[in-house]
């Protein structure tokens, strides 16, 4: 039993907070007794939203400063959606617990709730994620990418204030704060792959601390566990310090798992799609290897020129 209070760091938008909240209130009902209270921290992301995530840093940005608090010992966990946490944590720091994942599909949310495959020519489409916006231009070879920032409801807004004849954003964001309402049409995974741990939540803890891993691992959904092992794997394998549009999708499917992959160049010319199959506990090499695959198709060429654009 951990005395006092827990404390978990998170961000203070309202995504953030509803997702920090069903960590807290899982967590009281499970230890009866234990204080449970959130620290809200600023990050980076947060601080800088009239700048592409892309010129300040792309991942880590939403997590930096939350991890630090951690290191210190300001808090005792961290809630974080996993798509936002780099491929390599901190020394000392260590995702313990992945609950059960929430839709990892995208969303479309547009003008006059026009569906997807009805999109006007030349429609512009705002977004604020590499990924997203290379994937829409190879459906659409015309749309105009417009680029979003700020917390979901401000860019579901953006679509009137400005102009745009859509926003797509995280069908998991929606769900968790009841706004379904709101969308147009879900996007399949087959059309639009997520973002590596989309729909995850991650909880990060110091990797010594046996107290909160003991108390925080009810939470644990071992499938979703597989699946973000997998996802990472493939982007620890293909990451780095640039920026590209990349995707991955695991899924357990009985006693296996699959894994989809895809790869592209910043201007949409060249786009790499792999897909593997494998026993569900071989997740993490599935990932490694799914990766392997990619870069033999071409994407170690990407990856090179890539590098050589951002020294």
């Amino acid at each position: 039993m951990i005395s006092g209070t827990l404390r978990i760091g998170t961000r203070g938008s309202a995504l953030a907070l509803a997702q920090a909240n069903w960590v807290k209130e899982r967590i009281e009902r499970r230890h009866p007794g234990m204080g449970v209270a959130l620290t809200v921290i600023k990050t980076k992301g947060d601080i800088m939203q009239d700048v592409a995530l892309v010129k300040i840093g792309g991942k880590g940005v939403f997590v930096k400063e939350i991890e630090d608090a951690l290191l210190r010992g300001d808090i005792d966990l961290a809630v974080h959606s996993l798509k936002d946490v780099p491929a390599e944590l901190p020394p000392g720091l260590t995702i313990a617990v992945t609950p059960e994942r929430e839709d990892p599909r995208d969303v479309l949310v547009s003008k006059h709730r026009v569906k997807f495959e009805a999109m006007p020519r030349r429609a512009r489409i705002g977004t604020g994620s590499l990924r997203r916006g290379f994937q829409l231009r190879n459906i659409f070879p015309d749309v105009e990418i417009v680029p979003l920032r700020g917390n979901l409801d401000t860019r579901l807004k953006k679509v009137e204030t400005e102009d745009l004849d859509a926003v797509v954003v995280a069908a998991a964001g929606i769900r968790r704060l009841g706004w379904v309402s709101r969308v147009t049409q879900f996007l399949p995974v087959e059309t639009i792959i997520p973002a590596v741990g989309q729909g995850t939540l991650a909880i990060e803890v110091r990797e010594d601390d046996g107290m909160v891993r003991k108390a925080i691992a009810f939470l644990n959904h071992a499938p979703t566990w597989r699946e973000a092992q997998a996802e990472r794997s493939f982007l620890r394998r293909l990451g780095g310090g640039c920026q590209l549009p990349l995707a991955a999708y695991a899924k357990t499917e009985g006693t296996g798992i699959k894994i989809t992959g895809l790869l592209g160049t910043i201007d949409g010319r060249v786009m790499i799609r792999e897909e593997l199959r494998g026993p569900a506990d071989a997740g993490d090499a599935l990932g490694g290897q799914l990766a392997e695959a990619i870069l033999e198709r071409g994407g170690r060429a990407i990856l090179d020129m890539a590098y050589r654009d951002c020294r």
